[in-house]
């Protein structure tokens, strides 16, 4: 089974974080921001991995440390249940219609962090959450699990719709580059 456990504690956030890639499949999340809560649990359930969560953080100033620390804690285990990566697919893409939005997302699991991000979210929030800490999430997630992360809006006027697109997408691709297909690294470097 390909599971992780991660801590993070830090003056700002302290996050208790586990992932099962093999499932079973489900989700228990808080962290406090139920929009954020809502779009985590999506990616779990799409996914088809199973995440437990919970963060304790300075909300009281705003969402942004507890989003970017929660992308990094994920980022983490999930570079920690690859492990060597050996046999996975490595790729994931999905283009995913939620409503009148339309995302797309596209993964590579290759060990270099890159985030290509494009998206005209048109509200400033959602809830009382900030939509410009969608990307923030995503940039982390890149960068602590070492994989480059596509996302493009391609249409969309609602922000709720939009956001859950990119949320579902992003787990539909990721169960696509962690499936396991073979037994080599997926590189003709021999390592990722």
């Amino acid at each position: 089974m390909r599971t992780s456990s991660v801590k993070r504690a830090t003056a700002e956030t302290s996050i208790e974080l586990e992932l099962r890639l093999d499932g079973p499949a489900g989700s228990e999340i808080d962290t406090g921001m139920g929009f954020f809560d809502h779009m985590l649990q999506l990616f779990a359930a799409h996914s088809g991995f199973g995440l437990t969560l919970c963060c304790r953080g300075d909300t009281r100033v705003d969402f942004h440390h507890s989003v970017e620390d929660t992308g990094l804690a994920l980022g983490a285990a999930l570079g920690e249940a690859l492990g060597d990566k050996r046999g996975i697919g490595r790729y994931g893409s999905m283009l995913l219609p939620m409503d009148e939005a339309l995302v797309l997302c596209a993964v590579d699991l290759s060990g270099r962090p890159c985030l290509r991000y494009s998206a005209e979210i048109p509200s400033q929030k959602v809830g009382d959450f900030d939509t410009e800490l969608v990307r923030e999430f995503m940039q982390a997630l890149a960068n602590a699990a070492g994989m480059a992360l596509h996302i493009r809006q391609l249409d969309g006027e609602n922000s709720h719709h939009i956001i859950e697109a990119m949320f579902k997408a992003l787990g539909r691709a990721l169960a696509q580059a962690v499936r396991v297909e073979g037994t080599e690294i997926p590189s003709t470097k021999g390592v990722l």
